[in-house]
């Protein structure tokens, strides 16, 4: 994949880190004890693939975890550097790394954690299968798969494709699509929550930043929840908690949980 035509997510994110405050730290653990159904994860290693803005390893660590944080972009990295710096320097339970989950040795090296965590991240590696089998094979027996992939919505998935696409190709074209799309993304969002009296922050994220995030993330996959899910069982997992989006864009969720010790 060009890095031309990858979208800058770490840049996104560092504009993020800006906006974190303790609300949006502690939605976000709320999330994780949540979907996990775990109240907290002390002493429990937790495997951030993919960490982005480096919120949800600082959730993890809060909730008493002792953190791996990787991503593929460096800024993200630093990102998450960053934010250990402001809440937990100089720690020795949560280490932070450039890595790429579809790189094999650098898999291994890991070992395998208590709950491996990959949120809206193994859609945008342009081979979205293995980075989800690499995933996997870093979960300890009975420990927990968490991710989160984008919903297929058929030619409405390849329209967004295109879009993603085109995004990337230079300032012009990001106006365009942010001009454009905004409207349908943020204002129908924002008037679907006044309707419900709903305006708490989901899973601690930026509306803003989101949108970025969903326009220009490229490369860009999806999957059906029934396929997500009989790939990962076939590697020795149960799903203990699915949360889909229907039939709408965005991400489905997953939960799994560790049965078979030899895979």
């Amino acid at each position: 994949m060009s890095e031309a035509t990858r979208f800058a997510f770490g840049k996104n994110w560092r504009r993020f880190l800006n906006h974190l405050d303790e609300e949006r730290i502690r939605t976000a653990e709320q999330s994780l004890r949540n979907m996990l159904g775990l109240d907290d994860l002390s002493g429990r290693g937790f495997l951030d693939a993919g960490c982005g803005s480096g919120l949800f390893s600082l959730a993890a660590r809060r909730l008493g975890a002792n953190v791996y944080s990787f991503d593929y972009d460096a800024e993200s990295a630093a990102c998450t550097i960053e934010l250990k710096r402001r809440y937990f320097p100089g720690d020795g339970n949560w280490t932070v790394a450039q890595g790429d989950v579809l790189d094999g040795a650098f898999i291994e090296s890991l070992g395998r954690f208590d709950v491996v965590y990959s949120w809206g991240v193994l859609h945008h590696t342009g081979r979205m299968w293995d980075g989800v089998e690499a995933v996997a094979s870093c979960v300890e027996p009975d420990g927990h798969l968490f991710i989160a992939l984008y919903n297929h919505q058929g030619w409405i998935s390849a329209y967004w494709s295109w879009v993603k696409r085109a995004y990337n190709r230079g300032a012009l074209f990001r106006a365009a699509a942010v001009t454009f799309h905004s409207p349908y993304l943020v204002g129908l969002r924002l008037a679907v929550r006044w309707g419900r009296g709903d305006f708490s922050l989901k899973r601690g994220m930026s509306l803003w930043h989101d949108l970025l995030d969903w326009l220009g993330g490229f490369p860009f996959e999806t999957a059906k929840p029934k396929d997500v899910v009989a790939f990962v069982r076939a590697r020795g997992f149960a799903e203990t908690r699915v949360v889909t989006c229907g039939r709408r864009h965005g991400c489905n969720e997953f939960v799994f949980r560790r049965e078979d010790a030899h895979h």
